[in-house]
């Protein structure tokens, strides 16, 4: 698929998710893919885990750290998942890409206390 193919070797997606009122949010997030599905490991409380409980519909393209959008968007269906298996399997995907950096962000959310949450991307 060409489309899950442009996300191969890329360090950062944007991901938009939509308001309730239809407002579209962008944000430049970490991934990792596993197969056909795309992760994204997120504070439990975080806006667009938020709105993705709200609207499961969602817009992604790979970018660069700053949402600078590097291919083409692509529509996807977002589903977010807390529970300990996900979260212990989107640890490691995490951990391999992204190795010491991601082991230090993991350390400052258990500072502070953080839950998580994985959202699971399927394009539609």
């Amino acid at each position: 698929m060409a489309e899950l193919a442009q996300f191969k070797g890329q360090q950062y997606l944007n991901i938009e998710t939509f308001r309730k009122n239809g407002t579209g949010v962008k944000t430049p997030v970490w991934f990792a893919q596993d197969g056909d599905v795309l992760f994204i490991w997120t504070e439990i409380s975080s806006g667009k885990a938020k709105r993705i409980r709200s609207t499961a519909r969602v817009n992604i393209a790979p970018s660069k750290g700053d949402g600078t959008v590097t291919g083409e968007w692509v529509a996807a269906q977002a589903t977010t998942d807390a529970s300990p298996a996900a979260l212990e399997h989107i640890k490691g995907l995490m951990s391999r890409k992204y190795g010491f950096m991601f082991t230090v962000f993991g350390w400052m959310g258990r500072l502070r206390k953080s839950q998580y949450v994985t959202i699971k991307l399927l394009l539609s």
